[in-house]
């Protein structure tokens, strides 16, 4: 199967065996159809060229975010693992969490459920970590009457 450059090439040499009297429209418009058609297809063949070397070097890329993935949240594939370990992966799942240390919250954002601490409600300030947006934290002193703190 011939390429875009060598049917190109195919194209002006039949062209060129037709032996047309190059002083005629008919033959100058074949003569340039021939030519633009040549650089059309260099041009693409160029093209092709320059997206297989982006192919490879994503891909290479790719790789590379692999490994620093797996570096950065660990081997989740580890089947010794139980759930109940201190290692870097993140197998505690979100009912483990102890709600007497944490708050939940909601981002205004994109509505995922948040687990705050003590520090954090301090600072006033959160970014969530699925959406990346920032929100502020208002606090209120609780005036439910049973725990002692009241709003007035």
């Amino acid at each position: 199967m011939m390429n875009l450059t060598e049917k190109a090439a195919y194209l002006k040499g039949l062209m060129e065996g037709l032996e047309l009297d190059e002083s005629t429209k008919e033959a100058k418009i074949f003569k340039a159809m021939a030519e633009l058609l040549d650089d059309i297809a260099l041009s693409v063949a160029d093209l092709e060229d320059g997206y297989a070397e982006l192919e490879e070097y994503i891909e290479e890329i790719d790789e590379d975010l692999g490994m620093v993935e797996d570096d950065f949240y660990g081997d989740d594939e580890d089947e010794d693992c139980d759930g109940d370990c201190d290692c870097c992966c993140d197998c505690d799942d979100e009912e483990e969490i102890d709600e007497d240390d944490y708050f939940e919250v909601e981002c205004p954002e994109c509505s995922s459920t948040i687990y705050l601490d003590d520090d954090l409600i301090d600072s006033g300030k959160l970014v969530c970590p699925e959406c990346g947006k920032a929100f502020e934290i208002k606090v209120d002193d609780c005036d439910c009457g049973c725990c002692g703190e009241d709003n007035e």
